[in-house]
């Protein structure tokens, strides 16, 4: 089957994965502020109508987007160590993200029990219960990972200009003295570091 007919029925007819499609595309060209399922028919070029018989409401519709990413992510190549497979899945569950505009305020907003989202949970969890987590621990700490990327990447993608110096100039050594300390470090750039650090501070938390 062609990647085209994926997107159409036997008789032609317009498909879910179409409206999906084309949803992301508008989420890439306005924001995710700026999505609605009646930019999405506009888009297609069909009634807004079509596109709800599909997805049945706007919420409906960003969970099957947020599914769409998470389908991105690829599970060939992992590591065979379970701590470095948990620590790849988290890298490529970022990529992920940020390969679309708004795409962590997008998942951050949906709670879907949808394949490719159950699948990178269901693997990601796999890693820590072989690292040696016991099922608490490692359906709290799938969690920790996953709120700390959502939480860090939609700042990451809303992160203004780095010439912005509202925080140097708002934290004075008099009224903020421990931020002042610190706000070297407290900056919007070097996300890459944060976002190793931070994963390197959930998952120490795992048996050795």
């Amino acid at each position: 089957m062609t990647k085209k007919q994926g997107r159409e029925d036997a008789a032609g007819q317009l498909t879910r994965a179409a409206v999906v499609d084309a949803a992301l595309r508008v989420l890439e060209d306005r924001g995710l502020e700026g999505l609605s399922t009646r930019a999405v028919a506009d888009t297609l070029g069909v009634r807004m109508n079509t596109v709800l018989w599909h997805v049945k409401t706007k919420a409906r519709m960003l969970e099957l987007m947020a599914d769409a990413v998470m389908g991105e992510i690829a599970y060939t190549g992992l590591p065979s160590s379970p701590r470095e497979r948990a620590r790849e899945l988290a890298h490529r569950y970022r990529r992920a993200l940020l390969a679309h505009r708004d795409g962590a305020a997008l998942v951050t907003g949906t709670y879907p029990a949808e394949p490719h989202t159950l699948r990178f949970a269901d693997r990601l969890v796999d890693a820590l219960l072989e690292a040696g987590a016991d099922e608490e621990q490692a359906a709290w700490t799938a969690w920790a990972v996953i709120y700390f990327l959502l939480g860090l990447v939609q700042e990451e993608q809303s992160a203004p200009d780095r010439s912005d110096d509202r925080l140097a100039k708002a934290v004075d050594a008099g009224t903020y003295p421990a931020l002042h300390r610190v706000a070297a470090h407290m900056g919007q750039g070097a996300f890459e570091d944060r976002f190793a650090f931070g994963l390197e501070a959930v998952l120490a938390r795992l048996p050795e």
